[in-house]
């Protein structure tokens, strides 16, 4: 497998970011004074408690909503901060939701081809020659003619993550993008990832639930509080890569899962706690 170059774009600051939600005369702090340097070509894993906020965190990025307070950076360049409460969208950040997106009247082709020729940001040969090439990278070869319905689940995923990568963004938003699938599919999904990256080094924020998932993937694990979200344990996941499932027995592997494990339960707790709380008459 060819390796690239590491890249120089992708460096996604987070500083001091505050979310409050307001309906019906009722706050919510949802992002808590959350600070985060994720560099260029870095696979950051966010985990922490359902609904403790991760997403919230991944929309203000995207763009989708914006903070109440604090700021986020890409490449030194504001997103959102003072002045700029809400970013706006962009191809230099690309989301891959936990449910496929793929247009099922469309080819494999003209899915990943869809973006760049709607946008005229590229003409239709040139659009065809990178999908062609990212298929490739994502061991789609030969797929690009079938259609959505023809794949398995795993394989839209990779589908999916293709077309992702097809504006070349500086960022990648994955919100537990392989949730559904069963474990033998999620592992295969987890080597293409890598594999594609290993090609195409670009910044990875992915949230998930799963802790050995995120030890697999990430450089760096950032352990997130009940709600409201804010960093309580960063731990930098000192596994060479490429990976691949080998690692999964090492002594290493073991003990960051249940490093993260013995967080995460920790928050999880808490916030069972604040539930019961707020349950009580």
């Amino acid at each position: 497998m060819k390796r690239a170059a590491p890249t120089s774009i992708g460096h996604l600051k987070i500083e001091d970011a505050v979310k409050v939600y307001r309906s019906r005369n009722v706050e919510t702090l949802a992002v808590d004074h959350c600070s985060l340097d994720i560099q260029p070509g870095e696979i950051c894993m966010i985990v922490g408690p359902s609904g403790c906020g991760k997403t919230t965190l991944l929309n203000a990025v995207a763009g989708f909503h914006g903070l109440t307070s604090g700021r986020i950076t890409l490449d030194g360049e504001l997103l959102c901060g003072p002045g700029k409460p809400m970013a706006e969208p962009g191809p230099d950040r690309v989301v891959v939701f936990q449910n496929g997106a793929l247009f099922p009247w469309m080819t494999v082709l003209d899915n990943v081809t869809f973006g760049p020729l709607s946008q005229k940001t590229m003409t239709t040969s040139e659009a065809r020659e990178k999908a062609r090439e990212l298929l490739a990278d994502a061991g789609l070869a030969g797929m690009e003619h079938r259609y959505p319905e023809q794949l398995s689940s795993g394989v839209r995923r990779r589908v999916e993550i293709a077309r992702a990568m097809m504006n070349d963004p500086a960022v990648l938003l994955l919100d537990e993008p392989y949730r559904a699938l069963d474990s033998l599919t999620r592992a295969m999904m987890h080597e293409a990832l890598l594999e594609m990256h290993a090609r195409r080094p670009v910044t990875i924020l992915f949230i998930t639930h799963d802790l050995e998932e995120a030890v697999f993937l990430g450089h760096r694990i950032v352990v997130m509080s009940a709600r409201p979200c804010r960093p309580t344990l960063q731990m930098e996941i000192d596994i060479p890569h490429p990976r691949d499932y080998s690692i999964t027995t090492s002594d290493a592997y073991r003990g960051y899962v249940e490093s993260a494990l013995d967080a995460v339960h920790l928050e999880a707790q808490k916030s069972f706690a604040a539930n019961e709380a707020e349950a009580r008459p």
